[in-house]
């Protein structure tokens, strides 16, 4: 059987399109990738950004538990599920409560005092120099002893006024010769009144020189001008000094005074006489002592009333110069009104305290009086019983529901 075999097949020319009229078609679009396809270059930077979120999370979750810890009780079971529910206490949800510590306001004593600082002032103290120029020829005391009032402390050379003054004491005695002769010769009427006079005006000069050396003899023996305590020396005996020169100072610190200011809406309230505790601060020891001198007026600058008292220190307590801190009673309050120092919070209009009512914080404006490190009291905004948070202030506002401890 003869087959006839298949036509051949012919090549036919592609379309040719006309681009004026209409555009030409474009490209199919490539397939998808499969899943064996090499992933895009860019996938390194995604997971950078995945864990810096990561990073970032975590970081908020730290800070919360370190800064914002649940004021939830521990324990689990299956109360856990309602712990954390509505009204659910301590359990972070709308009805948690935050602990803070509360301090109940009552009336106590308080003392009105004014806290001042003071220097100590010896009660007199002087630098003991010479009137003259010389040369000590003797030196009568000791380093840090004790001398009486008049006690020689030191003599200066007076060979020259001693000669001096001898010689003075030869020509008064010419002088009172020859102002005798005269009287005797004026009452006779053989001189006249005028030569009389001039003999006379010898005499009472020679007397006034006799009496300026020997005021000169007495200044080269120094002596104490009062009973104190002899401080430091330079000088030894053979030393030129002249009047310039300081030889030793001496000071009287039995007893001692205290100068202090007080503020000047408390000068009307300070009185001689009234008693203050002075607090040595080399020793926070504390002593009494009594005001005995007010200055009359403020001082312009610091507005401040100077006062005075003085102490005893008979046991040399207090040292001249030294720095303390004094109290001025003004007067006692019975029914003061005191809270902790922490519970105040400063504002802009003034001091704020919050209290505890109904377990719930109220924010109450106060005003204060005198403070201390740990009291402060309250002259206006607080009642005799009121629950003051005292800790956690920093972490409730007004209306939050706390449970007092």
């Amino acid at each position: 059987m003869k087959t006839t075999p298949p036509p051949a097949a012919t090549s036919v020319p592609a379309p040719a399109w006309d681009t004026t009229a209409t555009p030409a078609p474009t490209a199919a679009p490539p397939p998808a990738p499969t899943p064996t396809d090499e992933p895009p270059r860019n996938s390194g930077r995604g997971w950078l950004g995945w864990l810096l979120a990561a990073l970032v999370i975590g970081g908020l979750v730290w800070a919360k538990f370190q800064f914002f810890p649940s004021t939830a009780p521990k324990g689990g079971g299956k109360g856990g599920a309602a712990a954390g529910g509505k009204g659910a206490p301590g359990g972070g949800g709308k009805g948690a409560k935050t602990p803070v510590g509360v301090f109940v306001v009552k009336a106590t004593r308080l003392s009105d005092e004014v806290t001042s600082t003071g220097s100590v002032l010896a009660e007199e103290a002087v630098t003991i120099r010479t009137e003259i120029a010389g040369r000590i020829t003797s030196l009568n005391f000791k380093e840090g002893q004790r001398v009486s009032k008049g006690q020689l402390l030191f003599t200066i050379n007076a060979d020259e006024t001693k000669a001096a003054l001898q010689k003075q004491q030869y020509n008064l005695k010419l002088y009172q010769d020859l102002e005798k002769r005269e009287r005797t010769l004026l009452e006779k009427e053989y001189i006249s009144k005028q030569e009389y006079e001039n003999a006379n005006n010898q005499l009472l000069t020679a007397r006034a020189d006799l009496q300026a050396l020997q005021a000169t003899l007495l200044k080269s023996n120094v002596r104490a001008p009062f009973a104190g305590q002899l401080g430091l020396s330079t000088t030894t005996v053979g030393t030129y000094v002249s009047p310039n020169t300081p030889i030793v100072t001496l000071a009287q610190t039995r007893p001692v005074k205290i100068d202090f200011g007080v503020p000047g809406r408390f000068a009307a309230q300070v009185k001689v006489g009234d008693t203050v505790r002075v607090t040595d601060e080399a020793s926070a020891k504390q002593y009494a002592a009594r005001v005995y001198a007010i200055n009359p007026q403020l001082d312009p600058v610091s507005r401040t009333l100077q006062a005075r008292a003085r102490f005893a220190n008979t046991h040399d307590e207090l040292q001249p110069g030294a720095f303390v801190k004094v109290q001025l009673q003004l007067g006692q309050t019975a029914d003061a009104l005191q809270i902790p120092t922490e519970a105040v919070v400063p504002v802009a209009s003034g001091y704020q305290v919050f209290v505890v009512e109904k377990g719930k914080v109220v924010a109450k404006d106060v005003k204060i009086g005198a403070r201390s490190d740990a009291l402060i009291q309250i002259v206006g905004g607080l009642a005799v019983g009121d629950s003051v948070v005292r800790t956690g202030v920093l972490q409730v506002k007004a209306g939050d529901a706390v449970k007092a401890q």
